[in-house]
């Protein structure tokens, strides 16, 4: 048995002539610079892959030796021509891409050799400059194929002369052409299941009548209307991508469906059942001028009737981001009882109001940030509303307070975005309450809270107790930090991500040593003029220090257990001494460690900033002067004076020896013995 196992391995990777590789019975000859197949491969092979040479013909006789091919990609060559006998010896050929060449330029013979596959599933044409006129050709006869794709091309306009022996297909993908009209191309396509064509010209879609189809992609066009045939019938649509395009209206969407995602992002949508001034458009209708030929019918349409005869109650994702709503019609939510994302976050609203009856009980997630709310009306009684509501973002809006007991019925919320309110947060109960303000303490659900740039006043009430966050971000509020940090008691157990990122914090502000379950820490854009002490005892794996005033790091900082368990440190834009740098030299040996904006780090000397990895011998010269034993510099500063006065002491007791004798013996009366 290992014998047997050992040859298998070696024939299954076994190198082959030509600089191809073989795995088992998949040879990759990609990127090897052939201009033609291969003679020499492996008789047995079943995938082939030549991407990324530069071959310009595929012969009659390139895949004769190759009968058991069923997957070949010529992605990436230069292919011209497939001459009509090159497939005769692959009848078992399923697979074929041909991405990226030149097959407009011979797609007649092309057409010839791709009509001899009988059992072609898959075929890739995309980026060959075809028009649609090429494309009918070489499609004209493979009634076998189940997925097409011919994006990236020069296709224009569609008829139901294209695709109409396509009968098997289920994919089929017509994106980046410049498609800006579809008439009956798709009618005989019964078997479609998915469609894409996305990012094309089309300035409308009426009369959608694929019943069969399941997902469709029309984003990234210039779409004004979307308008689903008058049926009773029964749409198997799951998806409908339609964003990024010019809608004016919310589109009118079959009345029975499986629609479970609706993909609305940046149009120019709007309601119009009440306008802004109270005025009421609920009755008015509007007319579709359709010409066909030489028929021309007039449609009546009553805007807000037809979406309300849709069926939504298997819509699970709505997006209706960037857009121009600024109100949402009576009973719209109510349609959506499946509704698990709801995104409404860039348009224009004011006030968005949730009551029992929208009662919303399967969603999820609710994004309303960057609108103008001032308000947001929850009525809370019996009921619940958002009983299963996890991540709420009201960021960038007008917003001053929540409805008082908002968090009460929803139990499960742990992503709350408050950033860019004009908010505060709510007190300990018994003492002085000033409302407006949020209230979040005993949402014991609540691990992500977000409070950047609200202006808030101070955090010495202990607003966050009962909670158990786990990433908070106080960025951008210039005076939280003023009042008693008390706040940080109730997250010491918990809080694991903290962004005091331009808090006007100073080194002695915040104590962060009972921080122990910290692992990131953000004290960018601040006034730290000397490293945290209390950081030193922590263990965290990421610490920003960017834009602070910080002259140098401490001399240990890679031996303390912050430095033994850091793994990013962000260190720019702080004056640092380019002559007290051994932190720095530390960091860099640190095992692990990484400072992403390293090479933007710099030391200050004299007027000057320099690299602290490649500083002048000048500047270290002057920096070993600055930094020598100060006793030392004394000492050999003072020691020239002393030698030269008592020099000068000794020459003057010399030459004045004996006067100064005399005058003592003199004075002194006593004579000398002998």
């Amino acid at each position: 048995l290992a014998v047997g196992w050992g040859n298998g391995m070696d024939a299954a990777w076994a190198p082959s002539p030509g600089g191809c590789e073989l795995v088992q019975s998949i040879m990759d000859c990609t990127g090897r610079r052939l201009s033609s197949i291969p003679g020499n491969l492996r008789g047995d092979t079943e995938e082939l892959f030549l991407d990324d040479n530069t071959i310009r013909v595929l012969g009659n006789a390139s895949l004769l030796l190759y009968p058991q091919l069923w997957h070949l990609s010529l992605t990436r060559n230069r292919l011209e021509l497939i001459e009509p006998g090159a497939f005769l010896s692959s009848q078992g050929l399923q697979v074929l891409s041909l991405t990226d060449n030149l097959l407009f330029t011979n797609y007649s013979l092309t057409a010839a050799a791709l009509s001899t596959l009988p059992a072609l599933r898959t075929l890739d044409l995309a980026g060959n400059q075809l028009t649609e006129d090429m494309v009918s050709v070489l499609v004209s006869n493979l009634s076998s194929l189940e997925s097409l794709s011919v994006a990236r091309n020069i296709i224009m306009r569609l008829d139901s002369s294209i695709f109409t022996n396509l009968t098997r297909l289920l994919e089929l993908n017509l994106e980046k052409n410049y498609i800006f009209e579809i008439d009956n191309a798709f009618e005989g396509l019964q078997r479609l299941q998915r469609l894409n064509i996305a990012y094309n010209y089309l300035p409308c879609l009426v009369g959608f009548g694929l019943t069969q189809l399941r997902v469709l992609n029309i984003s990234n066009n210039i779409i004004e209307w979307f308008l689903t045939l008058e049926s009773d019938d029964l749409f198997e649509l799951e998806v409908l991508d339609l964003s990024h395009n010019r809608l004016l209206f919310f589109p009118v969407l079959p009345r029975q469906s499986k629609l479970h995602s609706l993909l609305l992002q940046d149009n120019r949508m709007s309601f119009y059942q009440r306008l802004p001034n109270g005025t009421s458009l609920a009755n008015v209708t509007v007319q579709f001028l359709i010409i066909d030929g030489n028929s021309t019918n007039i449609t009546m349409v009553r805007l807000w009737d037809e979406l309300c005869h849709s069926n939504l109650s298997s819509l699970r994702l709505l997006d209706m981001s960037q857009n121009q709503v600024w109100g949402l019609p009576d009973d719209f939510l109510a349609q959506m009882p499946s509704l698990i994302h709801l995104k409404l976050n860039q348009n224009c609203l004011e006030a968005f109001h949730l009551s029992e009856e929208d009662p919303l009980a399967m969603l999820t997630e609710l994004d309303l940030s960057q609108n103008q709310l001032v308000e947001l009306g929850v009525k809370v009684g019996a009921g619940d509303i958002l009983p299963n509501l996890q991540l709420f973002n009201l960021s960038s809006n007008r917003l001053q307070a929540l409805p008082p007991g908002i968090f009460t019925r929803t139990r499960k919320i742990t992503t709350l975005d408050l950033s860019r309110n004009r908010v505060d947060l709510c007190p300990q109960p018994g003492e002085a309450e000033s409302p407006p303000c949020v209230d979040i303490r005993g949402v014991e659900t609540l691990t992500h809270l977000s409070l950047a740039g609200c202006g808030l006043q101070g955090l010495g009430s202990r607003p966050f107790r009962g909670t158990s966050l786990m990433h908070l971000d106080l960025s951008d509020n210039r005076q939280a930090l003023s009042g008693d940090p008390e706040w940080l008691q109730d997250l010491v157990l918990t809080l694991q991500v903290l962004s005091l990122r331009n808090t006007s914090l100073s080194s002695t502000t915040v104590d962060f040593s009972a921080l122990s379950s910290l692992v990131r820490l953000d004290l960018s854009g601040n006034s730290l003029a000397a490293f945290p002490s209390s950081l030193s005892a922590l263990r965290l794996r990421s610490l920003d220090l960017r834009d602070n005033c910080l002259p140098a790091l401490p001399p240990d900082v890679a031996r303390v257990p912050l430095g033994r368990s850091l793994r990013e440190l962000y260190l720019s834009r702080n004056p640092y001494n380019c002559c007290t740098l051994g932190w720095w030299d530390a960091l860099q040996q640190a095992e692990g460690l990484r400072v992403p904006d390293g090479r933007e780090v710099t030391c200050s000397h004299g007027s000057g900033a320099l690299s602290p990895g490649a500083l002048p011998e000048p500047v270290l010269q002057s920096c070993r002067w600055q930094t020598a034993d100060l006793a030392l510099l004394y000492l050999v500063l003072a020691l020239p004076t002393c030698l030269t006065l008592l020099v000068a002491f000794v020459v003057v007791f010399l030459t004045l020896k004996e006067k100064l004798l005399k005058m003592v013996k003199s004075r002194c009366g006593v004579s000398s013995p002998y």
